[in-house]
């Protein structure tokens, strides 16, 4: 058991030791003052949003950028309440440049119909896809048109991060999603690029079609994003980019119990089966086997079969790289007071990590009052 215990932690410790290196790779990306020029069609799907659109909405309207640049599509996924009024309202009394389409089923995704749909009836040359429950800086679309101005991309994944509110599932939650991002920031550091966001997601409307949108992944509900990710990268390597700016951080609200957070973490390790990215495959395998191991060599000490030094060596190892690649994270998305929870959340992450590992491969999940089998 020691040498497993010393071969994992090595292993992981080169892992995540890898995402801080490539962490600092990845410039940050400041706006200047140039003439805008690139055309966008925002893509924000939604389905019974009603209590979050005013905040959404609220955001859209203190957007910079110049309306005859860019175009917003709400698609509507069978909204049983106020959700389209809302929307209706705002266009009425602010914008000729927002419309609302109605969902199209032709798969199991609900969302990458509507995402198809809505791209179908766009008629610009830049996607970025969001989500009804976010909240957008007024300089988002100026730091994606300076970023593709000045880059050569054809996709590009950029930051997202949870609203500060109050309560430790909130804290707890902010604490994963800086891990998840500063391993994206990361893995694009270090040339292997592998996670994204669909609430801020960003791709030439000709790559889409090129490598056929969605196909292939449908009977997989979620996934909008990263399985996307996967096939233009493979199709368009080394013209993905990482747009490290803090102008371009799109907010989202939490989940508001265990739950629904539960339900939430489901549905994103469902689709890890199905991924065909080797490093995505490698760094899910070692980040579980390293949860795994702390919560068995735990009981293996708590019954003197484990010798409990060596259990505090490779709980520091763990605790410090992770408290390193998070810091980072903090930092850029300014979070740092999110820090004084960290102690706490670290000492349940692996038994929440491993638990929903274990239940995701054998129930499925309820999304947006719909149940999805595994």
């Amino acid at each position: 058991m020691v040498l497993i215990s010393i071969i994992i932690t090595v292993l992981y410790l080169l892992l995540i030791g890898s995402f801080v290196f490539g962490f600092d790779k990845v410039s940050v990306f400041k706006l200047k003052d140039i003439d805008v020029k690139t055309k966008f069609s925002v893509i924000i799907p939604f389905r019974n949003e009603a209590k979050n659109l005013s905040d959404l909405l609220a955001s859209i309207a203190t957007l910079e950028y110049p309306n005859h640049l860019y175009e917003i599509i709400f698609v509507d996924d069978d909204s049983n309440d106020d959700s389209n009024d809302l929307i209706k309202e705002f266009i009425n009394n602010s914008s000729n440049n927002i419309k609302i389409i109605s969902n199209e089923r032709t798969s199991n995704s609900p969302k990458k119909d509507a995402i198809t749909n809505a791209i179908k009836h766009s008629k610009h040359e830049w996607i970025i896809t969001t989500d009804a429950d976010c909240i957008l800086p007024k300089y988002w679309l100026d730091s994606f048109d300076e970023f593709i101005q000045k880059t050569q991309s054809k996709c590009i994944v950029a930051p997202v991060t949870y609203m500060n509110e109050s309560g430790f599932l909130n804290r707890f939650q902010i604490l994963d999603i800086l891990s998840l991002q500063s391993t994206t920031i990361g893995g694009f550091g270090i040339q292997k690029p592998f996670l994204c966001n669909g609430a801020n997601f960003a791709y030439k409307k000709d790559v889409f079609i090129a490598v056929n949108g969605f196909e292939g992944n449908n009977n997989m509900a979620s996934g909008d994003d990263v399985f996307l990710l996967e096939k233009i990268e493979k199709a368009y390597p080394k013209t993905i980019n990482y747009l490290k700016c803090e102008q371009a951080i799109v907010t989202t609200k939490a989940q508001q119990n265990w739950n629904s957070l539960k339900e939430q973490r489901v549905r994103w390790a469902a689709k890890t089966s199905l991924l065909k990215n080797t490093f995505s495959k490698l760094t899910g395998v070692i980040v579980l086997l390293m949860n795994a191991l702390i919560i068995v060599l735990l009981t293996l000490t708590s019954i003197n079969e484990f010798s409990l030094k060596s259990f505090i060596y490779i709980l520091i190892i763990k605790f410090s790289i992770d408290f390193l690649l998070i810091y980072k994270s903090a930092l850029f998305f300014n979070q740092k007071h999110i820090l004084s929870t960290y102690i706490f959340g670290f000492l349940i992450y692996s038994f929440f990590s491993v638990y929903i590992a274990l239940i995701s491969m054998f129930k499925g999940y309820k999304w947006k009052g719909r149940s999805f089998k595994k």
